[in-house]
């Protein structure tokens, strides 16, 4: 869900609902948050950063992690509310040096300025905070379901890594996820829905049969192509 939507505008709510199908998927996002927060009560204050319908703070929280949510659509912000989840409308809402670590998932896509956006992150951040963020990867696979969900881009590598490094963080690890998911996505390009749909039916396959496949592939090509990038980094230390 962008952070930069409202309830009037964004269109990709139905493409969140299917994606609650990909248990494997989400279960790799936020293992992967999990793993960069570390032992609960060790990360004591977690930010989800776009938060949508709740599908990793909503794990997250689960697991022992007290979360804190920015989701600019008041339909889905009352949502999380009412799941019992501390949701702000808006970045500005937090203090300076306040949080632990601040993931962003499939969100900086829909943000306009996002180098902007990540200075927000950098700034709510304590020294030595984590920052973790996941987006589609590489513009060639841009398609309808990109256009109707209100993705601006995708991002590569380098220019990713860059992005993050000017906005003031020390990068960490950066590599392609989702390799044979490259070729799926791209079949989807050109002979997809052209409404940007996906069903249920399909995510759930490819989740149960090819992700798995696909992450251990990743191994091997993750430093050159896959349909997602996963980015983590933090904030310099004061005597870094």
């Amino acid at each position: 869900m962008s952070a930069q939507s409202d309830a009037r505008s964004y269109t990709g709510v139905d493409n969140l609902e299917v994606m609650t199908s990909a248990t494997n998927y989400l279960r790799f996002l936020n293992d992967s948050i999990a793993k960069v927060a570390g032992p609960v009560g060790t990360a004591q204050r977690l930010l989800d950063f776009g938060a949508g319908v709740g599908t990793h703070a909503l794990d997250l929280q689960a697991r022992g992690y007290a979360i804190s949510c920015v989701e600019i659509d008041d339909g889905l912000r009352r949502r999380l509310a009412a799941e019992g989840l501390d949701a702000r409308p808006s970045i500005g809402e937090f203090d300076p040096q306040s949080l632990d670590l601040v993931y962003t998932m499939n969100v900086l896509e829909h943000i306009e300025d996002d180098l902007a956006a990540l200075r927000e992150l950098h700034r709510v951040l304590r020294p030595s905070g984590r920052l973790v963020i996941y987006v589609p990867a590489l513009q060639v696979l841009y398609s309808s379901m990109d256009r109707k969900v209100g993705h601006l881009r995708r991002y590569h590598r380098r220019p990713l890594m860059e992005l993050v490094t000017r906005a003031g963080f020390v990068l960490d690890r950066c590599a392609y996820v989702d390799s044979l998911g490259y070729f799926t996505t791209l079949l989807y390009r050109l002979a997809g829905s052209r409404k940007g749909d996906i069903g249920t039916s399909s995510v759930s396959l490819y989740d149960r049969l090819v992700f798995p496949l696909s992450r251990a592939a990743d191994r091997l090509v993750g430093s050159w192509f896959g349909k997602n990038l996963l980015l983590v980094a933090h904030r310099r230390a004061d005597a870094e």
